[in-house]
Order: C-alpha cells, then structure tokens, then sequence
C-alpha cells in the first residue's frame, strides 16, 4: 500500500508540474507585457503623488530619464530583463507558484481592497467549496439511494421514472435552467434573491446567515440537475452486479432485499462510484464559471469569468494553479479509495 500511494503521489505531482509549465508557456509573453506595464503605471504615480521629484530636474528630457532609470531598475529587480522562456524565469516562476505566491492582481481586488492574488483566492474558495460540496453530497446520496433502487427493480415505474428524469435532466444545459429558476422563484414567486450575492459586507455578523440564503437558489438548480444522471449511473454500475451468484444465494437464504442492496451489493459498485464522486467534485470545481456567473455567486467560478474578461494572468494562472490542485487531491483520494476497495489495483500499481 506504501508504494502505491508513493507512486499515485509522484504522478500527482509530474502532472502539476506539466500543468504549469503548460500555463505558463500559454500566457508568458502577455504576463511580461502587462507586468512591465504595471511597472510604468506604478513608478509614474509614484512620481505624480510627490511633485517635489519633477521640480528637482531642470528639463524635461533628464525627468524622462529618471523614470526610465526607475523603471529598468524595477524590471532587473523582477528579473523581466530574461526573456520569459528562460530556464531561470521559469523554475523562479513555478517555485513562487508552488509557494502561493502568485503576485499582484492588474485589476481585480478583494472584498477588503488586496490586490495579493493568494488573498483574493482564499477569499473565493471558500464559497465555491461550500456551494459544490454540499451539492456534490446532496446529489450523491440520492443518486445512489435511487439508483441503487432502481437496480433492483428493472422495468419498475421508479425505474422508468429515474431514467427518464436523468435524460431529461442532463438535455438542458445549467445555465438556461439557472435563469428560469431566478425568473421563477426570484420574480414570478420572489422566494429567493435574484442575485446570489449578499448586500452585506463580509465583515458584518449577519453575512454567513445572508450567504446561506442566497445559495439555496443555485443549490437547489444544481441538485435537481445533477442527481437524475447520477441515479442513472449508480443504477447502470448495480445491474450487473444483483446478477452475480453470491446476491442469488443471499436471496435464496433469506437475506432483507435492503440489505442485499445497501450492504452487499453497494459495496462491491464502490470503487467506479468513488471515482465518478471525485471527478464529479473537482469537476463542480471547475465547471463553476457558467454557473455562479448566472447566479452571480461570489466564488471562484466568477472569479475566473471575471479575471478572463479584463485578461488579469496573476488571477487566472493562480485560480488554474488552485484548481488543479484540488483536481488532483480528489483523484488522489480516488485512487487510494479504489485500491482500499480493490486489492487487485494495489497490486497493479
């Protein structure tokens, strides 16, 4: 078990580091352009706050050289003097990332101000692991009760019914159904806010209980979508398996049909349904941009939308960085689990 959770650690961490290299390959020119960018605007307001500094030269061309002084300085300093693509740039560049250091955001802020890019994701994350979790859960445990249900009674009208749902279901897509949920119930019914966003600072007492509120909306659209499919294919995963010789014997000694099912017979489809639970939650992770872009949910999702549309590179190479990690510790999870279920895939390494 040691060495395959030591190899399953090491591929996990080959797979990060290609993930960044890849990142950083994709944005690199545009990250040193805006970068060197940030640097003029910042010596030069520097500048325009204390006007005692452009009163001290006597032409316009020596003031000109002192800012283009001040600027080389700051880019040696920053190391933006090596074209991006260097050995060096890139190792400093991933080593900072591995430490969470991701820099200063070109236009984006946090709640409080921060333009540290590591503030504004821990800012974020939060919500976003809060809303796909509970959702993740919600709709994994009555995917697998129906579907488990629906397993033992084949041609059933909760079988019929299930199925159906989760084609149905999985036909529209998250944010046309979104938009009719906020127009129902945020307009026609007005039960919920239209935008998930609370009004109240996140400093105020009362914002857990106001955030709370505003999630049951997004919340509930995604449970009534996601759990048709999963009780689908927990159903699919079970048929096969209340076929086998040893659930005909325990049906033949006497054994509780709910026993056979949730015990028995649920155990033995683990390991596929351990793997779709973590897929489908890192996958909520970063599926997350349509969604809380509809509700305007203060997560990561948004976030992301947000740091794509004015092309803030800090924002996005870090919120890429954050959600693969946590990609990768789910299917890391997985694994584990699967080889606790499966000695077989121990075995195999």
């Amino acid at each position: 078990m040691k060495r395959y959770v030591a190899t399953r650690m090491a591929t996990m961490f080959g797979v990060l580091m290609i993930t960044l290299l890849i990142t950083i390959a994709l944005v690199g020119s545009n990250m040193d352009t805006i970068l060197k960018q940030g640097i003029v605007f910042q010596v030069r307001s520097e500048i325009t706050e204390n006007p005692s500094i452009a009163q001290s030269f006597s032409s316009v061309d020596e003031f000109e050289a002192f800012i283009q002084t001040q600027i080389d300085q700051r880019v040696r300093v920053l190391g933006l003097d090596e074209p991006w693509y260097s050995p060096q740039r890139i190792g400093i560049t991933m080593y900072k990332i591995l430490l969470l250091d991701f820099g200063h955001a070109t236009f984006l802020t946090s709640d409080s101000g921060s333009s540290d890019v590591k503030d504004i994701l821990f800012e974020k994350l939060p919500r976003t692991v809060l809303l796909f979790t509970t959702a993740t859960i919600i709709i994994s445990v009555i995917g697998i009760f129906l579907g488990a249900l629906s397993s033992s009674k084949i041609g059933s009208t909760i079988d019929r019914i299930t199925s159906s749902f989760a084609i149905i279901s999985s036909s529209f897509p998250v944010w046309w159904i979104g938009m009719l949920m906020i127009f129902l119930f945020a307009f026609t019914y007005q039960i919920f806010p239209a935008r998930a966003t609370p009004d109240i600072p996140s400093s105020d007492p009362r914002y857990i209980g106001s955030l709370l509120y505003h999630m049951a909306l997004p919340l509930i659209t995604i449970v009534m979508i996601g759990f048709g499919s999963w009780a689908y294919m927990v159903r699919n995963f079970m048929i096969g398996i209340m076929q086998e010789d040893f659930i005909m014997a325990k049906k033949t000694i006497g054994v509780n049909q709910k026993k056979i099912i949730y015990t028995h017979a649920l155990k033995n489809a683990a390991p596929p349904i351990v793997t779709i639970l973590a897929l489908s939650l890192s996958g909520s992770l970063g599926g997350a941009i349509i969604t809380e872009a509809v509700f305007d949910w203060p997560g990561m999702g948004r976030l992301y939308f947000e740091a794509i549309s004015v092309m803030d590179l800090p924002v996005i190479i870090g919120a890429t960085y954050l959600l693969t990690v946590f990609f990768l510790i789910s299917i890391f999870i997985a694994d584990l689990l699967y080889g606790y279920f499966d000695p077989r895939v121990r075995a195999g390494q």
